[in-house]
């Protein structure tokens, strides 16, 4: 069945945004280009340079900025166009492309279909659970469709229950990732899974079938009786719509993704990005629309490299300038700016820094996104509503905890910046 109206999100950008977008890129890459300027900035730049020179980090592998927001003046400047890994802080780049290319409000479904007709209280034929690339699918929500079933007078249905995962591609992983990060890091990927694939406390291989096998007992349940086994397969043209559920907005969504950082949000979403905005649910054409975001919003894509979403994959690359000017374009942005200001962790307070700046003048003032591999560590956000900065590092190994500590005082010394 097509997609309602419903689901339509709005159009990545349109002309007069790619312009105001376009205009201000253009400031942000002169700032770029030209380095520290402002007023007083060399003394800044010192205090920065020596927060970030910590043991084991070496500067040929780390890309800095930071920018002031009321002046868009660079106030420090590092190695910004140097290509890097950007662990987590890939995750931003997904985050104002799904905010922006699907909408806040963008809710993804998963709906329940009949091949064939009702006769008395039987359904003759069988049903389709069809997955829309929901993560935060739960078997609360199969119980409800259950019920929704129920209600519409369905008492048996002769033929089976097919599982449906059509809407994306099946590859469970991303590219580029080590074979350890399968189940461990992010669940297999599937337009249709429930409660991330947990099945009696372990990740299964096949969780289309998992969900067709909790909606089987979720309809017995009800008292709905089954004459079939469940498969797998396709909703073909003519199916009923019998029920449906919807996910949290997006905007939901992207927080949660952000706060814990949370890998299997970030690459169903960017699969969804795929589906809804090429038609192709795959992790590929995903990276085609962030890019397509990225670009329309003036972010120089110079050695930027989209390969996943949650930056687990070892071909991604970001850089410093790049995640700057991404996240100034937010700032300038009312309909993406409180959603993905919401988004990040809070220094001190919750989410992946909520250890990280518990006092100072950094405390509750500072909202960034964090990025942990063994090979990078990075972050990137606002000091208070002044500077927007990005602090990408890499190393092999990347010394995290020498790493986390240089982050800190260089964004403690923005927020205390006047």
């Amino acid at each position: 069945m097509g997609r309602s109206a419903y689901l339509q999100g709005p159009r990545v950008l349109d002309d007069v945004t790619i312009r105001r977008f376009a205009i201000l890129a253009l400031t942000i890459a002169f700032a770029l280009a030209v380095g520290p300027v402002a007023a007083g900035a060399t003394a800044l730049e010192a205090r920065l340079t020596r927060a970030l020179t910590v043991p084991g980090v070496s500067w040929n592998a780390t890309g800095a900025i930071a920018v002031d927001l009321a002046t868009r003046e660079v106030v420090f400047g590092r190695n910004g166009r140097l290509p890097l890994r950007p662990a987590s802080n890939e995750k931003l780049t997904v985050a104002v492309a799904a905010l922006d290319a699907l909408g806040p409000g963008y809710r993804l479904p998963t709906r329940v279909l009949g091949e064939g007709r009702l006769l008395g209280a039987v359904w003759r034929g069988r049903l389709v659970l069809k997955g829309y690339g929901d993560p935060t699918l739960s078997r609360a929500d199969l119980a409800a469709l259950a019920r929704e079933v129920e209600a519409r007078g369905i008492a048996r249905v002769t033929g089976g229950i097919v599982a449906d995962e059509s809407h994306f591609d099946t590859r469970r992983t991303g590219p580029g990732w080590k074979p350890s990060f399968y189940k461990r890091e992010c669940p297999p990927l599937s337009a249709l899974i429930v409660a991330r694939g947990k099945v009696g406390g372990r990740t299964v291989d096949a969780p289309a079938r998992a969900a067709a096998q909790a909606f089987l007992q979720a309809l017995r349940a009800e008292g709905v009786r089954i004459g079939r086994a469940i498969g797998t397969g396709v909703a073909g043209p003519g199916a009923t719509a019998l029920a449906d559920v919807f996910s949290p907005p997006v905007a939901r969504i992207v927080r949660v993704m952000n706060v814990e950082s949370d890998n299997f949000y970030a690459e169903m979403l960017l699969k969804e990005l795929g589906s809804h905005e090429l038609g192709r649910g795959t992790t590929g054409a995903g990276a085609r629309v962030v890019r397509r975001v990225l670009a329309a919003r003036g972010v120089p894509l110079a050695g930027v490299r989209i390969v996943d979403g949650s930056g687990l994959s070892r071909g991604d690359r970001l850089t410093a300038r790049a995640l700057a000017a991404l996240l100034t374009s937010v700032r300038d942005d009312p309909r993406v700016a409180g959603p993905f200001y919401a988004s990040l962790p809070v220094a001190g307070v919750n989410g992946t820094l909520d250890d990280r700046m518990t006092s100072g003048p950094a405390f509750r003032r500072v909202r960034a996104k964090t990025g942990t591999t063994s090979s990078a560590s990075a972050l990137s956000g606002y000091a208070t509503t002044r500077y927007v900065f990005s602090i990408l590092q890499n190393g092999y190994p990347i010394p995290w905890w020498h790493a986390r500590r240089g982050q800190d005082r260089f964004a403690q010394i923005l927020a205390a910046h006047p």
